[in-house]
């Protein structure tokens, strides 16, 4: 028990960014580490999609005409997609930003 309980604990200490020394780990719990590790590689993964998702959807809804007369975009339209996504990604990093301090401020306020 008190072995499961401290391969708990340093599995813990990784995900929240402790670091931690890998040749000191058993083969279990690097085995449990990877996992955490290739689980939120997929979450990351799957949230990058769908934000590129809504971004095209969006960008396409506001900029690109319904009647397409052409194969190409004509320039009013490029030049709104350029505008579009550019501003979606400046916001998306603003987010990512404000969200990035308020974790920093409660792991601060938590130790």
């Amino acid at each position: 028990v008190l072995g499961l309980r401290r391969r708990a604990a340093r599995v813990t200490m990784a995900q929240q960014g402790t670091p931690v020394d890998m040749s000191k780990l058993s083969p279990a719990e690097k085995d449990a580490m990877m996992q955490q590790v290739f689980a939120n590689a997929t979450t990351e993964m799957e949230y990058r999609v769908e934000l590129f998702n809504k971004m095209v959807s969006s960008c396409h809804e506001k900029c690109i005409d319904k009647k397409y007369k052409d194969g190409d975009l004509n320039v009013g339209e490029n030049s709104c997609v350029d505008r579009c996504t550019s501003k979606y990604w400046q916001c998306v990093g603003i987010v990512g930003q404000m969200l990035g301090a308020a974790d920093a401020a409660a792991a601060q306020s938590g130790r």
